[in-house]
């Protein structure tokens, strides 16, 4: 799904990436409605999920902190390239690991990590989950218990639209945290944020959801589908408690730490968290697919809830829309589940099966949360009149079915997508070959090796490359080691590789 009207105006306080760094699902899913083995995304019991308030001032947090602290990691992000990051002190200091994409050289010191985060270990055998920001770019994955007892992690597979990780280390017996159901929580209900700020091992902090469904547009900096609604906090969140756990006070986690709103780069009253429900469903997907599997209704949106992108939309398209809650639908994907069900440009949706609509972080979450063949009623008005279609949802590409990570295509398995060059560009650098890369992803092969978006790609392999069909019929069906030659922006020529994926 398209969104294509971007916020207009950032907030007067900035969103950060709660840094790994010390220098939506409106469905509950019941592993007993499943066939699949999650048996280790261990579910709370809903009757004790979430407890008085009265009862969590009586207890002190005690038994959550003592619950939580173990289960709680240290993630150290290791990277051997220099770290290429915007040029403003801030972003280096919060966002911590990032890809190439951004420009600025800084070489870590040898056998120093490049940022550390934390994780939660979600399973006895040895499953952490954590952000995406926190492990990017890493070429090792160092993970410390809260006894000190230190891991080399595997990295199982990431979501850059919900800035989630799954990582494994070889482990068994492990304390692990209990997945509670995210929809239950309240504004009001005390939480506990455990993690390990600026450098302050197994830290817990208290305070309570101050709010839920929020967005911040900080994910659309490393994707271009980001999926925001978080769980808003006032437990106190700092650089390093990014990928930590937000728990009730039973010690259930109802969120993953990822972000805080402040003018300097530290706390400020304010921390936000993905939902556990749909942090659950994205490394239930990477576990038994190897990667998310994501449906999409298939419309362009304008949130009327945001009376900013409402006067900027009115003024360019002669309109006169009124501010209100509800998603007011600009366009229709061809061939898409919307279009499929009868759903046109100006139709107003309201309600996502039970769920009403109250402004793009609710539709992204919901539908962000089911994936491809996965059906929704939608509600919406036309003319002043309610309606409610079914629709089926696909995913990008007008696929209604799952996929692994053997139906990928050779752009999607090394991430990025490749144009010819044109005959002037081709005079500019001297070259007889070459394509030009494009949507390279975040945290992607090519981007680990320093590829990012217009760079121009020469060799692969050793033969000459000018088309993206040229790219795949070298790739299609080859393992093993990947060598690519490619021209950065200053015309320097660099030779790196990777493990086909």
């Amino acid at each position: 799904m398209k969104n294509t009207l971007k916020k207009l105006m950032p907030f007067v306080v900035t969103g950060v990436i709660s840094g790994a760094t010390v220098f939506g699902a409106s469905q509950y899913f019941d592993q007993d409605n499943s066939k699949e083995d999650y048996s280790y995304f261990t579910t709370a019991s809903n009757k004790s999920a979430f407890a008085s308030i009265g009862s969590a001032v009586a207890d002190d947090f005690v038994k959550a902190a003592k619950t939580t602290v173990p289960a709680v990691v240290t993630i150290k992000n290791y990277q051997d390239r220099a770290q290429t990051m915007p040029d403003i002190d801030m972003f280096e200091f919060f966002f911590g690991p990032l890809g190439p994409n951004q420009q600025r050289q800084k070489q870590a010191p040898k056998n120093m990590p490049s940022g550390l985060g934390s994780g939660v270990i979600i399973s006895p055998d040895g499953y952490i989950i954590s952000n995406n920001h926190v492990v990017a770019g890493a070429n090792k994955l160092e993970v410390v218990l809260s006894n000190k007892k230190t891991y080399i992690a595997t990295l199982v597979g990431t979501d850059p639209n919900t800035d989630i990780s799954l990582l494994k280390i070889e482990e068994n017996g492990l304390p692990y945290l209990n997945f509670a159901n995210s929809d239950l929580a309240e504004v009001g209900q005390w939480v506990l944020a455990v993690g390990n700020p600026l450098g302050l091992n197994s830290t817990v902090t208290a305070g309570i959801i101050s709010a839920k469904g929020r967005s911040i547009d900080i994910l659309s900096q490393q994707s271009r589908t980001p999926i925001e609604s978080f769980i808003q906090t006032d437990a106190a969140i700092n650089p390093g408690n990014s990928g930590g756990a937000l728990v009730n006070v039973n010690g259930d986690l109802i969120g993953i730490n990822t972000a805080i709103q402040s003018k300097t780069g530290y706390y400020e009253g304010y921390g936000f968290a993905v939902p556990s429900n749909l942090a659950r469903k994205v490394v239930e997907d990477i576990k038994k697919f190897g990667l998310v599997q994501r449906g999409f209704l298939g419309v362009g949106s304008l949130d009327l809830s945001n009376a900013l992108q409402v006067e900027a939309y009115n003024q360019k398209e002669k309109k006169n829309l009124k501010t209100g809650d509800g998603i007011y639908v600009t366009e229709v994907t061809e061939k898409s589940g919307a279009e499929d069900a009868g759903i046109k440009p100006g139709d107003i949706i309201i309600k996502i099966d039970n769920t009403y609509i109250n402004g793009f972080s609710d539709l992204s979450f919901i539908i962000g949360s089911k994936r491809p063949g996965d059906k929704v009623a939608v509600t919406y008005i036309r003319n002043g009149k309610e309606n409610t279609v079914n629709v089926t949802l696909k995913d990008l590409k007008g696929r209604t079915s799952t996929r692994s990570k053997e139906d990928l295509t050779v752009t999607e398995k090394i991430g990025a997508e490749f144009e010819p060059l044109s005959e002037r560009v081709k005079t500019d650098y001297g070259l007889e070959s070459g394509v030009i890369a494009k949507n390279v992803v975040e945290g992607s092969e090519m981007d680990k090796i320093g590829v990012v978006d217009n760079y121009i790609v020469m060799e692969i392999n050793g033969k000459p490359v000018n088309t993206q069909k040229d790219v795949e019929k070298i790739l299609n069906g080859y393992k093993g080691n990947v060598q690519v030659k490619y021209v950065d922006s200053y015309g320097r020529i660099t030779t790196r590789g990777f493990k086909m994926p």
